[in-house]
């Protein structure tokens, strides 16, 4: 789900809507890009795609999970990656278009939005990604050991993560699953104090022991609702290599970590399964469409 600076007017030519479980789901053609396209879902812009150009990443979060996935392997090499929210697929496509032949896993709950984002926006037939449906921590307990380099978390029922996404035995149930040298990266939403962001890094951190945040700096001081990156891993992360292609942004963004990031957090309490709540409700403003 993008609460982030990404353009939302529409384009040209008609738009594509449908009902799915998740609620109305929406396609709108991109003004500035021939075969780009926005995938709304109850009026909330949830993913971007152009299917001329899947390195193209359009809103400024998913830029900087894209800078993860870069980074966190050599270049052009495979990498096994798990997507825990599936929407338009948009990072499968870019992980498939950067690097040839990786393995991918998408889960999705809904499979009314797969079965519309296929029919609309087709993966390229090289791609090597399978979407599973189902509810992301149920799968994620089903995944093998080790099994991947990258996984990103981004799943949200509306515009909100569900709680049980929230939660240290959760974080460790992913953990299991990536490689040693493997990178957890998850898209949290949040505005003002960030309580919610703070509690989720301090949740991460119990488990991993080298962790960053990425957001917009006006995010970052409480100035508006808006994306939050986390990146994290059992290895250090390239987290200079991480500053520099994030300051190099159409919309440059801050990275945040050791003492820095554990200053932000302040002692933020570790979040649990019998105490964990939702992400918190976007302003309404935030998805205003002109």
């Amino acid at each position: 789900m993008g609460a982030g600076k990404q353009r939302r007017s529409r384009g040209p030519g008609p738009s594509v809507r449908a009902e799915v479980d998740s609620g109305a789901v929406e396609l709108v053609p991109d003004p500035d890009r021939p075969r780009g396209w926005t995938l709304f879902l109850d009026a909330a812009p949830q993913s971007h795609v152009d299917l001329d150009d899947p390195m193209w990443l359009e809103f400024e979060y998913v830029r900087r999970i894209g800078h993860v996935a870069d980074l966190c392997a050599p270049a052009g090499r495979p990498l096994p990656a798990l997507h825990l929210g599936g929407g338009a697929l948009t990072l499968p496509r870019y992980i498939a278009a950067t690097r040839p032949r990786s393995p991918q896993q998408a889960v999705e709950t809904d499979a009314g939005l797969t079965a519309f984002v296929r029919g609309h926006l087709p993966l390229d037939k090289s791609a090597r990604v399978k979407v599973r449906h189902g509810d992301a921590r149920a799968m994620t307990a089903k995944a093998r050991d080790a099994a991947f380099g990258l996984v990103v978390v981004d799943a949200y029922g509306g515009s909100r993560v569900p709680a049980h996404l929230t939660t240290v035995e959760f974080v460790r149930e992913v953990a299991r699953t990536l490689d040693p040298a493997g990178v957890y990266t998850a898209n949290l939403a949040d505005g003002g104090r960030l309580d919610f962001v703070r509690g989720q890094i301090a949740t991460i951190a119990a488990v991993f022991p080298h962790v960053a945040m990425i957001g917009d700096p006006a995010v970052l001081r409480g100035r508006r609702f808006g994306n939050v990156v986390v990146a994290a891993s059992r290895r250090e992360l390239p987290v200079a290599d991480l500053s520099r292609r994030t300051a190099a942004d159409p919309f440059p963004g801050r990275v945040r970590s050791g003492r820095d990031l554990d200053d932000f957090t302040g002692g933020a309490a570790v979040v649990r399964d019998a105490t964990a709540t939702r992400s918190p409700l976007p302003p309404e403003k935030v998805f205003s469409r002109r």
